[in-house]
């Protein structure tokens, strides 16, 4: 069968892409059949999986608004960026001080291609390919280092990403690299898969479903218990209301989700470098 989906250069429309399964999942139409099959397989497993997907965003927002309003940041660094959606890191920030500089940072060529073009004239903005896998790297980074001052407070966004690494791959060690980089003041925000245990022994079944759709089919995806997420901030102080479902992070009238299955497999927080 002919693959008839037309694709940027350098896209590979047989095989499915982390950025493009999320896209689908939050509504976006940057994916093509391979994702799509991908993301109706995990619903299968849990129908309200889209909602899941919708609290992200939501979370980012409340987020990136929290840091920038009132923390007052005014760099950011966004691991694992994904493509662009209707409401974006900068797009958030930048509604508070247009001055505040963002940098995405993927490995997906297609997350690169729309990035870039969203972000031509933005001249506080860029988009730069990386792995996360390799931190010192992405540190290292010539557009990274040119554009964020690492004397002043950073808010590292490291969202729906760690779960995308196996354990041989040592997360905890990617994540402790970046975290010895930023100056003190600055604030990580993670979001993960979670495998909420005995708090919900009915989702917590369907996770392992969900965990070997997903590594059957795009090669990754842990969920993970509550204590090996929060290891992730290592010493930093976590902020009200701790990790959390992503609902429940200071919540607003705009963001409210009920309490579906979806509710309780991602898990969320952010914390301050002391």
């Amino acid at each position: 069968m002919v693959n008839e989906e037309w694709a940027p250069p350098g896209i590979d429309t047989t095989k499915p892409s982390v950025a493009r399964v999320y896209d689908f999942m939050v509504g976006g139409k940057d994916n093509y059949a391979i994702d799509r099959m991908v993301a109706q397989r995990a619903l299968e497993i849990m129908p309200d999986a889209q909602e899941a997907g919708r609290a992200c965003r939501a979370f980012l927002r409340r987020v990136v608004h929290y840091l920038a309003a009132d923390v007052g940041i005014r760099q950011f660094l966004d691991l694992g960026s994904g493509l662009p959606t209707d409401t974006n890191v900068h797009q958030v920030a930048q509604s508070v001080d247009p001055a505040t500089r963002v940098i995405y940072v993927d490995n997906d060529p297609m997350v690169l291609v729309h990035g870039r073009a969203l972000l031509a004239s933005n001249d506080t903005t860029a988009v730069v390919q990386a792995d996360i896998r390799e931190p010192q790297q992405i540190l290292d980074h010539d557009v990274v280092r040119d554009q964020l001052d690492f004397t002043e407070p950073i808010g590292l966004l490291m969202l729906s990403i760690l779960h995308h690494l196996n354990d041989d791959e040592d997360p905890g060690a990617v994540a402790a690299t970046l975290r010895d980089a930023l100056p003190s003041g600055s604030h990580l925000a993670i979001i993960h898969f979670w495998d909420p245990a005995e708090e919900q022994p009915e989702v917590a079944a369907k996770v392992v479903d969900a965990e070997r759709v997903f590594n059957e089919t795009l090669g990754t995806g842990r969920w993970r218990r509550r204590d090996e997420v929060q290891a992730y901030f290592g010493d930093f102080e976590l902020v009200e209301p701790g990790l959390v479902p992503l609902a429940e992070w200071r919540p607003n009238d705009k963001d409210k989700a009920e309490q579906t299955d979806s509710y309780y497999t991602m898990i969320g927080g952010v914390a301050r470098k002391p």
